[in-house]
């Protein structure tokens, strides 16, 4: 992250501590006994979701990505209205939505990330390796695997694999793929798979639910395997939940009831679109498996 970007961050974390003092302690104060949420939810009738416009599989604005399929089981289960609030996946996204009272929760939110409080997380998933079918490189599991020496891998810049590629020697032969993009004209994910299917290269890394997303729309020709077992570099599994205000805690409360209650159900809409789900010892999860909390 250059200076700048830090310098942003700090201001807009130090924003959010501000709100907190200023409001989040009398809204805590008033909803811990009582569980109202008409002092933490901009329309306690409403589940309004901060959303990327064009940014399959995750959402869009024609609801037909696995996060809009959740608030949708969401909002049921809530007995609420569905409403969104769209704005691009980049910079400025938490700051101009959640952060904003614009709208109150982010559907998808790595654990641990400071920008926002997390819910309990709901899937646990991993970078992946994506080959043709019949390659030779369907069952590589690990990005050290000396079948990837001199292959032309694409990589999205900036992305943890990376590191991990270039501890293994493979990033002299990669082709990369932008990491800061606008939604509404590019997509990094679905040009690899194009140049995937083209053959002009010879295997990609991607975000699992990416990974799994693309693959299952090209049908059996693509091979996907969880990068679980790397041995250096940074981690390629994560725990991801959603995302609220640090002020919000009943809300919280109740958004890891609802995961709670129904894993099952939110498992196999992960599962329709191909995400690949981990349990906590890195064993895929299945139809019948998934039925478990991640």
């Amino acid at each position: 992250m250059t200076q700048a970007g830090r310098h942003r961050r700090w201001w807009f974390s130090l924003c959010i501590v501000i709100a907190s003092c200023a409001f989040g302690d009398i809204a805590i104060a008033q909803t811990n006994e009582t569980g109202d949420l008409s002092f933490e939810l901009v329309d306690p009738k409403v589940l309004r979701v901060c959303a990327d416009p064009r940014n399959l599989p995750f959402s869009n604005e024609k609801g037909e990505g696995f996060e809009n399929k959740l608030a949708e089981f969401l909002a049921d289960k809530l007995q609420k209205k569905l409403d969104y609030v769209f704005f691009p996946q980049a910079t400025g996204f938490v700051r101009m939505t959640l952060g904003a009272h614009r709208c109150d929760v982010i559907m998808g939110f790595p654990q641990g990330d400071d920008l926002v409080q997390g819910t309990n997380p709901y899937y646990r998933t991993t970078y992946a390796l994506v080959a043709k079918t019949g390659s030779g490189l369907e069952d590589v599991d690990t990005l050290e695997d000396a079948r990837l020496k001199g292959r032309h891998i694409g990589i999205v810049a900036g992305t943890p694999p990376a590191t991990n590629m270039a501890l293994a020697g493979l990033m002299g032969d990669a082709k990369p793929y932008p990491l800061m993009i606008d939604t509404r004209f590019d997509n990094s994910a679905q040009a690899m798979i194009e140049d995937l299917t083209a053959g002009k290269i010879d295997a990609g890394v991607l975000w699992g639910p990416m990974a799994g997303y693309y693959a299952k729309k090209a049908g059996s020709s693509l091979h996907v395997t969880p990068l679980v077992k790397e041995t250096t570099g940074p981690k390629l599994v994560y725990r991801i939940g959603m995302g609220v205000r640090p002020a919000d805690q009943n809300w919280k409360r109740q958004l890891n009831r609802v995961i709670q209650e129904n894993q099952g159900e939110i498992n196999k809409i992960l599962l329709d679109f191909g995400v690949p789900l981990l349990d906590e010892s890195n064993r895929p999860l299945g139809a019948e498996t998934a039925k478990k909390a991640p």
